[in-house]
C-alpha cells in the first residue's frame, strides 16, 4: 500500500520502521529533516512537504498535541491537497473536540478520518506490540487494518466516531498516571520507614498489582530511572489537561486529575519536564524531605 508518514519522533520513526519491514510503499515527512534520514535508509521516500507525503493511499500522523496537529493537518492546506477518498489515521493523542473538528473537516473534503491512538512506550512501537484504538467509518477501518497490524499487536475497534478511540486513550493515560501517582506516594511511605523501594515495589508488583504498568514503571521508579524518557513530565501533563477537559464538556468530575495536574506542573516548575513521568516518584520524595532525613534504606534480603 502506498502510505504517507508525518511526524518521526521515536514512536512515529518506529512505526514508520514497521510499515516499510511489512512491505509498503512509505513517504515521510518531519519538521526537523534529519529524522526521515534513518527511514530513507531502510527504503522510506523522503517528502520535502506534508502535501507530498500525503500523495498516497493513506496518511499516517503522530504528532506531539494539538497544536503541532492542529499546525501541520489543518492550517497547513495538507487536506486541500489529498485526493478524495484518503484516509488519514490520526495515532496523536488529541482532545476530544479536536478529534470532532478534524472528523468535520476531512468529510467536508471526501477525505476518511480514523482515529488509532496507540498504547505503548517506544521499545513497544519498535518491536510492533502496541495495543492501538481505532475508531472511524467501518469502510475505512478495514482499509487501514493491515497497516495498524503491522504496527501493533493487537488492534481494539472503538466504533463509528473517531472521538471514541481519543476519549478511550485519554482516560487509559489519566488511568496510568494514577497508577504512577499511587506507587509515587506509597513508596515514599515506605522509605521513611527504612523499606527500600526496590523491595516494596517487588512484592507489590509480584502481587496486588502484578500488571506491565505496574511492573515497567515500578522498576523505574524503584531505579530512580527516568532518562531516557519514554514518555516525558511534559506530556503527561498535557495528557491530564486533555482529560480535564473532555470530563468538563461531559460534565464529569475527575477530582484527581486535579491532584496529577498539580504534581506534574510542581515538576515542570523544577525543570523536570524532559523526564519521564514516572519522575512523579522525585514530586513526591520532594515534598516529604526524605533527603533530609536520617533513615536507614536497608534491604530486607541484604
Amino acid at each position: 500500500m502506498k502510505v504517507g508518514f508525518i511526524g518521526l519522533g521515536a514512536m512515529g520513526s518506529a512505526m514508520a520502521s514497521n510499515l516499510i519491514a511489512a512491505g509498503h510503499a512509505v513517504s515521510v515527512w518531519n519538521r526537523s529533516p534529519a529524522a526521515c534520514e534513518p527511514l530513507g535508509s531502510l527504503g522510506a521516500r523522503i517528502a520535502s512537504t506534508p502535501q507530498r507525503a500525503a500523495q498516497g493511499e493513506v496518511l499516517c500522523s503522530m504528532l506531539a498535541n494539538d497544536q503541532a496537529v492542529r499546525e501541520v493537518i489543518l492550517q497547513s492546506g495538507l487536506l486541500d491537497a489529498m485526493d478524495r477518498g484518503t484516509v488519514h489515521v490520526n495515532h496523536a493523542t488529541i482532545s476530544v473536540a479536536l478529534a470532532q473538528e478534524l472528523t468535520v473537516e476531512h468529510a467536508r473534503r471526501g477525505l476518511d478520518y480514523v482515529a488509532a491512538p496507540v498504547f505503548g512506550r517506544p521499545d513497544m512501537a519498535a518491536a510492533a506490540t502496541l495495543n492501538i484504538l481505532a475508531a472511524g467509518k467501518p469502510a475505512a477501518l478495514e482499509k487501514v487494518r493491515p497497516l495498524l497490524q503491522a504496527m501493533g499487536s493487537r488492534v481494539w475497534p472503538m466504533g463509528g466516531a473517531p472521538e471514541r478511540a481519543s476519549v478511550v486513550k485519554i482516560a487509559g493515560n489519566f488511568m496510568l498516571a494514577a497508577a504512577i501517582e499511587s506507587m509515587a506516594e506509597a513508596t515514599v511511605l515506605t522509605r521513611a520507614y527504612g523499606i527500600s523501594a526496590a523491595d516494596f515495589l517487588e512484592v507489590m508488583t509480584s502481587t496486588l498489582f502484578a500488571s506491565p504498568a505496574y511492573q515497567g514503571y515500578g522498576k523505574l521508579i524503584a531505579e530512580q530511572r527516568f532518562k531516557p524518557a519514554g514518555f516525558t513530565v511534559a506530556l503527561g501533563f498535557k495528557d491530564v489537561g486533555l482529560a480535564q477537559a473532555a470530563g468538563e464538556a461531559a460534565q464529569v468530575p475527575l477530582p484527581f486529575a486535579s491532584v496529577l495536574r498539580d504534581n506534574f506542573l510542581e515538576a515542570l516548575a523544577g525543570g523536570e519536564e524532559d523526564l519521564d513521568w514516572s519522575a512523579l516518584a522525585k514530586v513526591a520524595a520532594r515534598r516529604a524531605r526524605l533527603d533530609e532525613r536520617d533513615v536507614p534504606e536497608d534491604s530486607a534480603r541484604a
